[in-house]
């Protein structure tokens, strides 16, 4: 089984995009090889590490940082076109809050820790930021997307309104920085090449069936 960490945040839009292409991917690696299998295990990267706790207005912050509403506006337009073709919708009109994902990036690995794959949570992360527009750092709204996925082990609500490892979640997030990640959502396959931003089915494709190749010797 290939292993694939993947570093993302919940608030990229091209994570979103980038999750549905690697699913892509990996359907074109099984036309070729059947039993071409994946391990998937999501690592933090804060986008936005200068975000406030509470969250902040969403777009005048986006205005802010691209200079005009104009621009904000070509920048969705092109995300939407690029998402459309591989079935992740946006609605960035319903998005309010710029939202902390510490919290999300905490449940994310609280999940891993205990064994149980993170993807639905993460899809549900994903459509709960971009489709929903709900505010992904309000730990109730975490809660609700934690059931929506089909997970809710005992005590989760009071986990959730605890401290438990914010600060494990910030050094990993502070060790994929260190390995020079800088930009997500970025592949590492198998500890041995990275595959970086949210590249096409096809470019995806060949690196996940050059890295089987070469691990079956």
């Amino acid at each position: 089984m290939l292993h694939i960490d993947i570093a993302s945040d919940i608030v990229c839009p091209w994570c979103f995009i980038g999750l549905r292409r690697f699913a892509e991917a990996e359907a074109l690696v099984r036309q070729e090889i059947p039993d071409f299998a994946v391990r998937k295990r999501w690592l933090p990267f804060f986008l936005n590490p200068d975000t406030p706790p509470a969250g902040e207005p969403y777009l005048p912050f986006l205005v802010a940082k691209f200079g005009s509403r104009e621009r904000v506006d070509a920048l969705f337009a092109q995300i939407r076109a690029a998402g459309a073709a591989h079935g992740a919708d946006f609605h960035f009109e319903k998005i309010q809050v710029r939202a902390s994902t510490l919290d999300a990036h905490r449940l994310i690995h609280h999940t891993q820790q205990q064994g149980i794959d993170a993807a639905p949570l993460v899809e549900r992360l994903f459509m709960a930021q971009f489709q929903q527009g709900l505010n992904v750092g309000d730990r109730a709204v975490l809660l609700q997307v934690a059931r929506d996925a089909g997970l809710e082990p005992p005590g989760l609500e009071a986990w959730l309104a605890s401290d438990a490892d914010v600060d494990a979640v910030r050094a990993l997030e502070g060790e994929v920085r260190r390995i020079g990640i800088r930009s997500v959502p970025t592949y590492l396959v198998d500890q041995r090449f990275a595959v970086v931003g949210a590249e096409e089915p096809a470019t995806l494709a060949e690196a996940l069936g050059r890295a089987w190749r070469n691990r079956q010797g």
